[in-house]
């Protein structure tokens, strides 16, 4: 499994956990896993053209990702950001 680190934002979906695990070969299988485990989580990151969503950035580890297709090992970790806007 693949430790995954869910932002403030998002933690409604994951009754308030920092953390959670997920399985997946890639990074869209990884989504899908995770929003079956916490429905509609992955609306909230990805578009319906299946492009990651402006105010969205995913890491693996620690480089920056810009594509679904991105693929992962069984020791990635997977870092959800949401920018904050505001004033």
């Amino acid at each position: 499994m693949i430790t995954v680190r869910v932002p403030s934002p998002l933690r409604s979906y994951t009754a308030g956990a920092a953390q959670v695990s997920a399985s997946g070969r890639t990074l869209a299988e990884l989504l899908g896993n995770l929003d079956r485990h916490h429905p509609g989580m992955r609306f909230r990151m990805i578009d319906e053209q299946e492009r990651i969503r402006p105010h969205i950035r995913i890491f693996i580890n620690q480089r920056e990702v810009q594509a679904l297709t991105e693929g992962l090992g069984a020791s990635d970790e997977v870092h959800l950001i949401c920018a904050l806007s505001g004033g």
